[in-house]
């Protein structure tokens, strides 16, 4: 799988993390990758974000993360030479990645129908912030504007973001999606195209449940920590008597049962107030109180043992340092030398196939 897309062209005019992603994912592939940076500002501005006491004299750790596999050139398009260069990258590209401001794009003439006039059967993924407005758009702004923010935290008063740009993410997923739809596409049809991706929409398209339980019954989400708004108990955490965090997912009534024989809780499945999950929502509180005094006098492992045994659904709350020192994070650990900085990403391909 590793060469699938061999022979495959992909050109990247885009930089911090959506487009970045989806040049990474056809790298990753096999695809030929080229990596266009502004010369003129010293690249692609994850270049220095960097977290406190990285060296600066090596390649950052978040530019490493998103931009496996690729060849990068540094132009500057006022350059007559550079923008010669960029005319011949486009040229045969089979894949154009960018996210240049429309007037920009046009100036330099790579937008996508100056591109096309030249190379017809050319497939432009076009990045944009918003879907009318042309301000710039970064990632904690879109999820304070498309809700997420509102949602997350413990309460009204500690707002917090999630701690990855997840809405690039998003929007990375979504180019990638339209990016195989349209290789599909002019395979059938023997025809480029164009597609139009926002970081607003694709935002939007993630809010999912939430977005439902507003439209469908007018309850507006608000910040529960890890809790699930529509389950219970979910995503409620508690702590062991040995100190170690865990998470529960009880998904079905036969879980809840499982969970009160498992710790032989016989009052839980006895009270009416958690005779259903609806109840248990309307009563989490007391919940989650009755079950904390029943898991701080127990260890972590005598918990894990009778909820494996029970086959109810648990999680340990792991430091991400745990995470990646376990066999199956160490799986898809890629490591790279660039610009003589030793890199390591996690592969953005978590599936796998048959062929």
């Amino acid at each position: 799988m590793r060469d699938f897309f061999n022979g495959l062209k992909v050109v990247e005019l885009a930089s911090v993390l959506a487009g970045p992603a989806v040049g990474s994912f056809f790298a990753e592939l096999g695809a030929s990758v080229t990596k266009v940076e502004n010369k003129r500002s010293g690249g692609d501005v994850t270049r220095g974000w960097r977290v406190q006491g990285e060296p600066t004299e090596e390649l950052s750790a978040y530019y490493s993360s998103v931009n496996y596999g690729k060849e990068s050139v540094m132009l500057d398009l006022t350059n007559e030479h550079d923008l010669s260069e960029m005319e011949t990258l486009v040229k045969d590209a089979d894949i154009v990645v960018s996210n240049y401001l429309p007037r920009v794009a046009e100036k330099f003439a790579v937008d996508y129908d100056s591109i096309k006039k030249e190379n017809p059967s050319v497939i432009y993924l076009d990045l944009v912030g918003y879907e009318k407005e042309s301000r710039p758009a970064y990632d904690v702004v879109l999820q304070a504007e498309t809700g997420w923010i509102s949602m997350t935290g413990t309460d009204a008063n500690n707002p917090a973001k999630l701690p990855v740009a997840l809405i690039d993410i998003l929007a990375g997923h979504q180019l990638k999606e339209a990016a195989l739809l349209a290789l599909l596409h002019r395979e059938k049809a023997g025809e480029g195209s164009y597609t139009r991706c926002s970081l607003e929409a694709s935002s939007l398209s993630a809010l999912a449940n939430q977005a439902s339980n507003y439209l469908m019954v007018d309850k507006v989400a608000k910040p529960i920590g890890t809790a699930h708004p529509n389950i219970a108990p979910y995503g409620d955490w508690f702590e062991t008597q040995d100190g170690t965090r865990f998470v529960l997912a009880v998904g079905s009534e036969n879980h809840f049962l499982e969970l009160a024989l498992a710790f032989e809780a016989k009052h839980l499945v006895e009270n009416s107030k958690y005779s259903s999950n609806r109840l248990r929502v309307e009563n989490r509180a007391a919940l989650i109180n009755d079950l904390a005094k029943i898991f701080k006098h127990l260890s972590f492992k005598e918990i894990e043992r009778k909820m494996r045994d029970r086959g109810i659904p648990f999680g340990e709350i792991k430091s991400l340092d745990k995470v990646l020192s376990e066999q199956t994070a160490r799986n898809f650990i890629l490591e790279e030398t660039q610009e003589g900085t030793k890199t390591k990403r996690l592969s953005a391909i978590a599936f796998k196939t048959s062929f």
